[in-house]
């Protein structure tokens, strides 16, 4: 698409509202409002000031609005800049948008305003990213980190740690012009220190991903177990809602039921599934091979044991076959008040949460222990935490680089090789930030925006 073409869409949510509000980018922006505007002079108008006014089109009055003007570069796209609220009707919104179109606007594509902005140095590509994180935050954690990044805390230091970088790796390459005199511009200890400091801080955001992944995106929790375990009963408790249906007839459930709450400032995405058990039913037997799927792709599985009719030599049987899976699983026994108390007993030191779903007994200590397995502490305003899976990878080339650069010192290798890892660690590190970019990375990026955005 032309970066210079005046780009038009709603920017507020889809649907009807009391408001809507249209954003409009682009040089000629202005002047194509000013042409189904009636009311003050917007060609003449101080930036960021707002106007109230009538549209037309085709000699027939769309509606009655309150146009704000950016002029550039300050807005938020470093562009010319309109933004015009209108009634929330979507047949009012269908037709203003019909109108701009019409005077030579084009539709946006998903996140090309945030895309302007970076493309005219409004922002990074880290401080972009965050926008769309900031939009779609669903907890105070989730918020705080993205506008953390948005505010740039995260990019300040990526710039410097390869600016250092930078420093030194020019040097090296001056050295290579004097090859032949055996000089040594940039000192091999000081070199080594900067990069094992680098690097500290690298793991650091590095092990940082744990907890910002957690915040982000939340964690898919998968309730499984045999059919009539409680499975759905636990879901519509923890829920505080009828979500699941519930039986007392096996099977029941036959596809997944997903819904989300938060604990503790973490989104916990609480996935439903068929009962495992060998079934000759077709479509029962989809569905635990759908239970089995979602196990497989889970952060962690909530198992319940039906102790009112499992045996000792059944739950360690289900046990060792939870642990070949690999992924985080916490044992729940359930239906303690029609267990027997002997069997009880022999669970209390086989680090079992012991609950009755149908009686709300001991869901706290479920929470709490579901709570432990994600230790995130709150987000507090200049923390950096590393939540986007690209920084992450980024972060780990950059630190794989460096460690090359190390041993290549060790070895003793010549300046060029060096230079070159170092060039390798600052590609990393300016991808990150957008110093560094393709066409495809940032058409990846911007396609997940929301269109307005």
């Amino acid at each position: 698409m032309n970066q210079h073409d005046t780009i038009v869409a709603l920017a507020t949510a889809q649907g009807i509202s009391a408001i809507a509000v249209i954003r409009l980018s682009g040089s000629d922006c202005i002047s194509i409002t000013q042409k189904i505007f009636n009311g003050r002079n917007l060609l003449t108008a101080d930036t960021h000031t707002a106007h109230f006014g009538t549209l037309h089109y085709n000699g027939k009055l769309i509606d009655e609005v309150l146009v704000t003007v950016f002029k550039e570069p300050r807005s938020f796209t470093r562009e010319n800049a309109i933004e015009i609220s209108c009634h929330g009707s979507p047949v009012i919104v269908k037709e203003i948008v019909k109108a701009l179109l019409a005077n030579g606007a084009r539709l946006a594509e998903p996140g090309e305003f945030t895309k302007r902005a970076f493309l005219n140095g409004r922002m990074d590509l880290a401080q972009a990213e965050a926008v769309a994180d900031l939009i779609n935050a669903e907890t105070d954690n989730a918020r705080q980190a993205a506008l953390n990044q948005m505010r740039g805390g995260f990019s300040k230091e990526i710039n410097t740690l390869r600016e250092e970088l930078i420093h030194f790796a020019s040097l090296i390459e001056l050295e290579l012009d004097f090859g032949e005199e055996d000089v040594e511009f940039a000192k091999r200890d000081d070199l080594r220190k900067l990069i094992l400091k680098i690097q500290s801080y690298l793991s650091s955001l590095i092990q940082s991903f744990d907890q910002g992944n957690v915040i982000k995106n939340g964690v898919p929790t998968v309730i499984a177990g045999k059919p009539n375990a409680g499975k759905s009963t636990l879901l519509n408790l923890l829920l505080n809602e009828e979500r699941a249906i519930v039986s007392e007839i096996a099977g029941t459930t036959r596809d997944v039921i997903e819904d989300e709450m938060i604990l503790g400032g973490i989104n916990f995405r609480f996935i439903d599934t068929a009962g495992l058990r060998e079934t000759q039913d077709v479509i029962e037997a989809i569905g635990v091979e759908r239970t089995r799927d979602r196990m497989r792709k889970a952060s962690v599985i909530l198992y319940l044991f039906d102790l009112s009719s499992a045996t000792l030599a059944e739950i360690h049987q289900q046990t060792e076959e939870l642990k070949q899976l690999g992924i985080p699983f916490i044992k729940v026994g359930n239906k303690i008040d029609k267990a027997d108390p002997a069997l009880l007993t022999s669970l209390k030191d086989q680090d079992f949460v012991l609950i009755s779903a149908s009686k709300h007994e001991n869901i706290q200590q479920l929470k709490d222990k579901l709570l432990s397995f994600f230790h995130v502490s709150t987000v507090k305003s200049g923390d950096v935490l590393v939540t986007s899976l690209r920084h992450y990878q980024n972060l780990l080339q950059t630190h794989q680089s460096l460690d090359r650069v190390l041993n290549g010192m060790s070895e003793g290798v010549t300046g060029d090789f060096l230079a070159m890892d170092i060039r390798q660690a600052l590609h990393y590190l300016g991808e990150i930030t957008g110093a560094i970019s393709t066409d495809d990375l940032l058409d990846n990026i911007f396609s997940k925006f929301c269109i307005g955005k």
